[in-house]
């Protein structure tokens, strides 16, 4: 399995600084399925060219895998095509062997690697089952130029039909880095058989080497799709996050979308009814350090800011817009210094495990787990419940069965347009039970705001507290 990379920048030996591989030498990379190998076919002032190398061990393969593999029958596993093409295995060899060029890093020349010289890659065998126009698809809203050469499945038996192989050129003028990042997520979204489980990390990874381009990319869902292993929970996951910045503005649709909602409520006063309750409820918990998870524009924080008693109070968000509101409606600029102290900001996501939600009393979720894809629940329940685990946990949601009470609500329509769902008081209980259950939590719900003989109150609250 081969792939090439070539430069006519001059001095074009300036290749071997920017991939921090000597052109004099040949470079082993040890790999739990073969190896890979780096070195230079030619290196010269004009024109050098880097051929990374990759064996696959077919035993190595299979090694620790049990029952028949993914292709549909027994000796899958065995007869394929993985030594002889360009797959998930040479994504993980090209990071595996240029890892700092990927990261745009270069020791000796750091100005050449943040400007575009021009390039060719060369992929010896290439697998599309779109043909050729699907590479040109996924190359050239990039930049590229792509020139394909379909290649036989076997000249002797001409019968066996057409393969779904083809030797590809690409040129563009671009950073090296871009150039790698662009294969590193290309190459295994035109392979049809991922050898690596993909989880919540693959987004992640998706999101870092797709930055600055995939968001606009025409194939952008497809690309998304195939290379998260086609499973379709971690597409929309990485898809919501990529438009989060391409809207044109979507903190403010969103804060929009809040204003609604807080109308809706506002006759009851559920908002401030709420952000009461829930600082009650840390209050008599006797928690010190708290941290707000989608903190929005910080009100709790405001509140529990009064209380002597919260001597470390963090709010998180997943939209930077958001903390940016927040640091300026809570006077940042003008907060008192041992006020500010107790006080802190930051970006980050409820999927992913953040050691920096570890160490605090408390953690509340005020009207958020509602906006989560229901799929999702089971991750935030491991970040929250057994990774960061403080000892008490405050969740507010709506009600659903309260809908029927406010008037202008159209019948079946969500209090906030993005709310993927709403519970009624029996689902809140059941899920508050099971995920306290399994982690070792005692669960109370309590309801917040008035309470109608029928539908219950408006808000309901659980909170979890940490069993001894």
């Amino acid at each position: 399995m081969l792939l090439t990379i070539s430069t006519t920048h001059e001095p074009a030996t300036d290749l071997g600084y920017l991939l921090h591989k000597n052109p004099d030498r040949v470079h082993e990379f040890s790999l739990s399925f073969g190896r890979a190998l780096v070195f230079y076919p030619e290196a010269s002032p004009a024109r050098c060219t880097v051929a990374l190398l990759l064996e696959i061990d077919p035993i190595e393969l299979v090694r620790g895998k049990s029952g028949a593999g993914d292709q549909g029958f027994a000796l899958s596993d065995y007869v394929n095509d993985r030594p002889y093409v360009a797959s998930s295995f040479m994504a993980v060899a090209l990071n595996a062997a240029f890892r700092s060029a990927i990261a745009g890093r270069s020791t000796h020349r750091q100005d050449l690697a943040e400007v575009d010289i021009p390039l060719v890659v060369e992929i010896a065998v290439l697998p599309s089952r779109g043909g050729d126009e699907f590479i040109r698809k996924l190359f050239e809203p990039l930049g590229y130029d792509v020139v394909t050469t379909h290649l036989p499945l076997d000249d002797r038996f001409p019968e066996w039909g057409e393969s779904t192989y083809y030797r590809t050129v690409l040129r563009i003028t671009a950073k090296l880095a871009d150039v790698l990042r662009h294969l590193t997520v290309l190459i295994p979204v035109l392979d049809g058989w991922k050898h690596y489980w993909v989880g919540d990390d693959e987004v992640e990874k998706l999101l870092k080497r797709g930055e600055g381009w995939l968001a606009s990319h025409p194939e952008r869902d497809t690309i998304a799709f195939r290379y998260l292993k086609r499973r379709r929970n971690l597409m929309r996951m990485a898809v919501e996050r990529l438009t989060e910045e391409e809207t044109a503005d979507p903190d403010e649709v969103e804060s929009a979308r809040d204003e609604e909602e807080a109308k809706l409520e506002r006759p009851v006063s559920l908002h401030e009814q709420r952000l009461g309750a829930v600082a009650a409820v840390l209050k008599s918990a006797g928690a010190h350090r708290v941290v707000d998870l989608g903190c929005g524009e910080g009100k709790l924080i405001e509140r529990l800011l009064k209380d002597a008693q919260f001597e470390r109070i963090v709010g998180m968000d997943v939209s930077h817009r958001a903390l940016e509101r927040a640091a300026d409606k809570l006077h940042f600029d003008r907060m008192p210094s041992k006020q500010r102290e107790r006080v802190e900001l930051i970006h980050g996501s409820l999927t992913y495990r953040d050691k920096r939600l570890s160490g605090y009393d408390a953690a509340t979720l005020v009207e958020v787990i509602e906006h989560l894809d229901a799929a999702r629940l089971a991750t935030l329940e491991r970040v929250i419940f057994e990774a960061a685990k403080p000892q008490t946990v405050v969740v507010t949601t709506p009600n659903v069965e309260y809908n029927v009470k406010f008037e202008t609500l159209e019948p079946g329509t969500p209090r906030h347009k993005d709310h993927r769902f709403e519970w009624t008081r029996a689902e809140f209980e059941r899920w508050g039970t099971d995920a306290s259950t399994r982690f070792g939590y005692a669960f109370r719900a309590i309801p917040v705001g008035p309470e109608d003989p029928n539908v219950g109150a408006p808000t309901q609250m659980g909170v979890f507290t940490l069993s001894n």
